[in-house]
């Protein structure tokens, strides 16, 4: 079961769940906790999990004016300072990775480690490997279904504020974020940037944001979509965990880490 927390006149429905240091889960745009269901346990069984959902997603209802990825962090940002009460590591998946990326960025004293799974840090057109299926997605169309099902039975704004909040998302990803590699390069947490091999962003994109992060770790999961947690949980589980608990990297022959190895 989850409760209310008024972070800033946003009430933010959020769950926990086992013991340990604090790890933030981060949901994806149109999508609520229970796209985490492949994660829970096994998650649970190392850390003490906190998941919100954030403004207009799930059971947090919508507010006035557009959605931006900054408003979503400044969110995050007050979650973990009022709600975690310290630095958490974050698993942030699609949208939830651009948050993690600028709350990482933006304030380093609340954050661990960071996990992107299917992130980007550009607009859809330039950063999706088909930039123009925005254009097929309407609120009533078959490519937004499964996600208006998950809206539909969580929010408290009523089936009737879908459309809304459709349009807003949409309108979200063709122009944000805008980040800059100069942007990306004050993340300082230990981060692994995860993607399918097919996701729905190019590869090209998520290799830059892999060389923007210092000293980032890249895994590209063969056989996988941008659904990657769905599809193979066992695989992404075991690489959150390993990430997490991993004090440093050391490899026998580094070459994009040579400097930071003292090689």
């Amino acid at each position: 079961m989850g409760e209310y927390v008024d972070l800033s006149g946003v009430r933010t429905w959020y769950e926990t769940q086992g013991d340990g240091d604090p790890l933030v889960l981060l949901h994806g745009g149109f999508c609520t906790n229970d796209t985490w269901g492949a994660q829970r346990a096994d998650l649970a069984g190392e850390y003490r999990l906190f998941l919100p959902e954030r403004r207009a997603h799930g059971h947090t209802p919508d507010v006035a004016g557009p959605l931006s990825y900054q408003d979503m962090a400044d969110d995050t940002v007050a979650f973990l300072e009022r709600v975690v009460e310290g630095p958490a590591h974050l698993v942030g998946w699609s949208d939830g990775g651009v948050v993690a990326l600028l709350v990482a960025a933006a304030r380093p004293d609340l954050v661990r480690r960071v996990v992107l799974i299917g992130a980007t840090f550009r607009p859809s057109p330039e950063c999706f490997a088909d930039p123009g299926m925005l254009d097929a997605m309407t609120s009533d169309g078959p490519d937004l279904e499964f996600f208006r099902e998950l809206y539909v039975a969580a929010t408290p704004d009523g089936a009737d504020h879908w459309p809304v909040v459709a349009d807003k998302v949409i309108d979200m990803w063709r122009t944000q974020p805008t980040l800059t590699p100069e942007d990306l390069a004050r993340v300082r947490a230990p981060t692994l940037v995860m993607s399918g091999d097919d996701d729905m962003m190019t590869l090209e994109h998520t290799i830059a944001l892999y060389r923007a992060v210092p000293g980032s770790q890249l895994a590209v999961v063969p056989g996988a979509s941008h659904l990657v947690p769905l599809e193979q949980p066992d695989r992404v589980n075991r690489m959150i965990l390993d990430h997490l608990a991993q004090d440093a990297v050391e490899t026998m022959m580094p070459i994009r880490r040579a400097v930071s190895q003292g090689g």
